[in-house]
């Protein structure tokens, strides 16, 4: 993780720096500032910084190195729980199919998008509740 946030810190100097050159020379070239480059430019070193703070803290928090990133740790040290996930559960397809749906009707027309809404809010309703009925109620 900490190759990933030197990588990210690198990145921002460069982009920054790249920012500055792109603005100095579109004054030199022109004589005026080319707002739309040199704000993209600044964005992606914007970008790049709030990834590789985000990284950062992360790294922090965690309390040190993962066992990826060290060259002594075994497999298993890897292995933590990644979470449940129901391994037959049926509303996730249903819930992308009526999303799918829902963003056709938005590009094409409004009456498509009308009728996915309810297949989305059963999909979502089912999957949300699943573990409350059935088989596999608690």
């Amino acid at each position: 993780m900490k190759t990933n946030i030197n990588v990210f810190s690198i990145l921002t100097g460069f982009f920054v720096l790249l920012t500055a050159v792109y603005v100095l020379w579109s004054i030199i070239d022109t004589g005026v500032v080319e707002w739309v480059g040199a704000v993209a430019l600044g964005l992606c070193a914007i970008l790049l910084m709030l990834i590789g703070f985000y990284l950062r803290l992360v790294y922090r928090n965690q309390g040190g190195e993962l066992a990826e990133d060290r060259y002594d740790a075994g497999i298993d040290d890897g292995d933590a729980e990644q979470g449940f996930f129901p391994p037959w559960s049926w509303w996730p397809i249903l819930l992308a199919g009526a999303a799918a749906v829902a963003f056709l009707g938005l590009s094409i027309s409004f009456w498509i998008f009308a009728y996915a809404v309810p297949f989305a809010l059963i999909g979502l309703v089912g999957w949300v509740y699943e573990y409350y009925r059935g088989n596999f109620g608690r």
